[in-house]
């Protein structure tokens, strides 16, 4: 088996995406091994995977700088031979997360609990407004600070820093916000009361009626908010959350229409 790059000799004039990939799918193997084996040495891994020391060193290198794996000290059991013990490498958190994870399903799974033993579809919305009350809080303290006109831009800065890769733009008689990404979207292309309730909590935070556009777990490309223009003098401040919300349901435009509001 060729290794590209792994102090073996790539072929004359072979391309530098072959040999970047041919890096990367390396590094994923000796990323993989320790999760399999759990904490690892360089000779450990030099063994099981077939590659010289250097190679393994230089990759552990560049995982170690990426915060997937971490030095650490072997245990020795028994008598301690004289030297110092080789260096184990193991995964960082971040580093397990870039595995398969089945957090969306057990979120589903319990979801479906509460519907089906709590009350229905109207357990799972409280349950998923009580959640986005809380995690609203620190948004409600960003877009105070920014002042009315700032207030999509706000919102939407303190969803990408959970991850929503948010932008707001200004749109006829309004702004838009933007969401292009979702870390929840397979859980909410089947439970779209977490839409419902995160429509809600918008319209809470910035002081007027918002209108969902579009959601990715409909299938859109962006979840898109609009959001109304309003004077200075005429908007209210931001109110303080409740965990429990209005049960106001903002419906979607004519382009969604006949979906349930997400």
């Amino acid at each position: 088996m060729k290794y590209v790059g792994e102090d073996r000799v790539a072929p004359t004039g072979a391309p530098q995406e072959e040999l970047a990939t041919g890096e990367r799918s390396t590094r994923n193997r000796v990323a993989r091994s320790i999760l399999d084996h759990g904490p690892s040495t360089v000779a450990e891994l030099a063994g099981r995977l077939g590659l010289t020391h250097a190679a393994v060193r230089r990759h552990l290198d560049a995982l170690v700088a990426d915060d997937v794996v971490q030095p650490r000290e072997q245990r020795v059991y028994g008598a301690r031979t004289r030297g110092r013990p080789a260096k184990a490498f193991a995964l960082t958190e971040c580093g397990r997360d870039a595995f398969d994870q089945s957090y969306d399903q057990l979120a589903v799974d319990a979801l479906r609990w509460i519907a089906e033993r709590e009350g229905g579809d109207d357990a799972v919305l409280a349950f998923a407004r009580a959640r986005f009350a809380e995690q609203a809080e620190g948004y409600r303290e960003a877009i105070e600070a920014a002042g009315p006109e700032k207030r999509a831009e706000a919102l939407a800065k303190a969803l990408s820093a959970d991850g929503y890769a948010a932008t707001a733009r200004s749109a006829p008689v309004g702004e838009q916000l933007c969401q292009h990404h979702c870390p929840v979207v397979h859980v909410a292309e089947k439970f779209p009361q977490l839409c419902e309730a995160e429509t809600e909590i918008f319209s809470r935070l910035l002081g007027t009626h918002v209108q969902r556009l579009a959601t990715i777990a409909h299938g859109d490309g962006v979840c898109t908010t609009f959001i109304p223009k309003a004077s200075p003098a005429s908007a209210p401040p931001a109110p303080q959350l409740a965990p429990q919300l209005s049960t106001t349901t903002h419906k979607a435009s004519a382009r969604t229409a006949g979906r349930n509001p997400a």
